[in-house]
């Protein structure tokens, strides 16, 4: 039983019911769409692609095809597009080893091969890393009955905040929110790239997520609504690679 919920507040800021709602109805008509009812692997793998291309350009890396992958950045996202159903039963049990894995696979070729051992998979020790890292596993393992929704853009939004990693820490915390939705029942088949409408409002994006790291109302609310637009856009996306199936 959770005595205090601390994403309760979340939920009663203006407009993130609303757009709670929105989010996943979206999400549903995806999962609905005749060529997901039986076909959807191949949906999700596409989606997934597209989800790993976007997020990298987020970081800087070029738009280029997976097909011939020369950014590192975007190595390591496709890496982690590869991986990530592998990593689900890790997010829902442990997920700080699952985040140690999820760096690993993004940065392994932007750190240099004799720092490996002491960068890869290892936060840095700052003022309040560890234990913010831990009250994050603890909502990912079911710490809060806030909407799906919500729990995405709070892991997504305190990953970028907190920037646990030297390296590709944008990378990481868009894979976090992707394993999370996954794992909550947001997008339990992964067919929506809400990444996609990140990259579309970069400017927005960034704003936001400043935002939500400085805290307040107002910017914590800014970052949700913000998320689940995406996970709208994300859908009109993922109806697009069902739509190109049909």
């Amino acid at each position: 039983m959770i005595a205090t919920d601390p994403l309760a507040p979340l939920t009663e800021l203006p407009g993130v019911a609303e757009a709670v709602t929105r989010a996943r109805d979206a999400v549903v008509a995806v999962h609905n769409h005749p060529a997901n009812r039986q076909g959807w692997p191949a949906g999700a793998a596409e989606a997934g692609i597209r989800a790993a291309r976007a997020s990298a350009a987020l970081d800087g890396a070029p738009f280029e095809s997976p097909d011939t992958v020369t950014d590192p950045v975007l190595a390591g996202a496709v890496r982690i597009a590869e991986e990530s159903g592998r990593l689900l039963a890790a997010w829902r049990t442990s997920p700080s080893q699952a985040l140690a894995r999820l760096h690993v696979l993004a940065a392994t070729d932007l750190v240099p091969a004799d720092r490996h051992h002491a960068e890869l998979g290892r936060p840095r020790s700052g003022p309040g890393v560890t234990e913010r890292l831990a009250l994050l596993a603890g909502l990912v393992t079911g710490g809060t009955r806030a909407p799906a929704p919500v729990l995405v853009a709070v892991v997504h939004g305190e990953l970028l905040a907190l920037a646990p990693f030297g390296s590709a820490s944008g990378v990481v915390a868009r894979a976090a929110a992707r394993l999370t939705a996954l794992t909550a029942g947001l997008d339990p088949r992964g067919l929506a790239v809400p990444e996609v409408g990140h990259l579309r409002r970069a400017a927005e994006y960034r704003a936001a997520a400043e935002g939500f790291a400085a805290g307040g109302a107002d910017g914590v609310g800014a970052w949700v609504l913000h998320c689940c637009a995406q996970w709208e856009a994300g859908a009109n996306e993922g109806l697009s690679i069902a739509d190109a199936r049909v």
